[in-house]
């Protein structure tokens, strides 16, 4: 797969994977695409646990499931994320960012825009959707053969210091290595970040996984090989806009807005290519 597709076709998989487990290869595959990406003084701050033990998966979904509903249902996550979130095609056609609620149960359409206030809240949690959320979080995770725990040194990894951010800036490219060469191996990762949102969930996953002293347990991923029928979630979104280059680049220096690729053609008299 050239590199440009795979850019361009990575995505977040917000539904099941196949029960299939990921081979032994494929999974040594994503680390040595881990392990190509640039770090300071090539010190490769980052460490991964590879997750596939059955029980032990289950413990780490029940965790999720549980912060997804704990979550949802006290209203932190609408009140820290509100501005991401875009209840309309038009909304989301100017913007270009945030992600756009088009998958919910028909009880829940004539409160969407309302889900940010107090009344609102009462009914999302009325109607049972935190549960049904959590529900379906724990079904994802531990339905998803290989979790993927990315921790950093403790030794690089200073948040006080330069080096705590070139440690964050290295592990965030091996991410991004692996999500890449994800769509190469035609599997599919997501983010599993509700427990982050409750520091004893955290600890008490980090405690699950065992990790030492001498490491911080950063992110976590879900893993597996893409379905050929993909089925959505309940509640579900896309995210698939991306800003025009007008609305994020600048040339020469933050005054000047860089010109649209269509804009930038026509002003030299070029046709678009198909």
């Amino acid at each position: 797969m050239e590199l440009r597709e795979a850019i361009l076709r990575r995505s977040t998989t917000n539904g099941h994977f196949k029960p299939d487990p990921v081979s032994l290869e494929h999974q040594h595959r994503l680390m040595e695409a881990a392990s190509r990406a640039p770090s300071h003084f090539n010190s490769q701050p980052w460490r991964f646990v590879l997750i596939t033990d059955d029980a032990l998966r289950g413990q780490i979904a029940e965790i999720a499931g549980r912060t997804m509903g704990e979550l949802m249902a006290g209203g932190k996550f609408f009140t820290r994320y509100r501005r991401y979130f875009r209840f309309s095609q038009q909304e989301m056609n100017e913007r270009r960012d945030g992600i756009f609620i088009d998958k919910l149960p028909a009880p829940l359409r004539p409160f969407v825009k309302h889900v940010f206030s107090e009344t609102g809240q009462k009914v999302v949690n009325k109607l049972g959707v935190p549960k049904t959320l959590g529900k379906d979080n724990r079904k994802l995770v531990e339905g998803s053969p290989l979790l993927l725990a990315a921790m950093l040194t403790k030794e690089e990894y200073q948040p006080k210091e330069l080096s705590g951010f070139y440690s964050l800036l290295g592990l965030g490219m091996a991410i991004e290595n692996i999500w890449l060469t994800t769509v190469d191996l035609g599997m599919g990762i997501q983010f599993v970040s509700t427990p982050m949102e409750f520091p004893d969930a955290w600890r008490e996953l980090s405690e699950l996984i065992a990790v030492p002293e001498d490491l911080e347990l950063i992110a976590m991923y879900r893993l597996g090989y893409l379905p050929d029928d993909a089925k959505r979630p309940s509640i579900d979104w896309t995210s698939s806009h991306r800003k025009r280059l007008s609305q994020y680049v600048f040339r020469d220096t933050c005054r000047s807005p860089e010109p649209d690729a269509d804009q930038a053609r026509a002003s030299v008299g070029q046709e678009p290519r198909s």
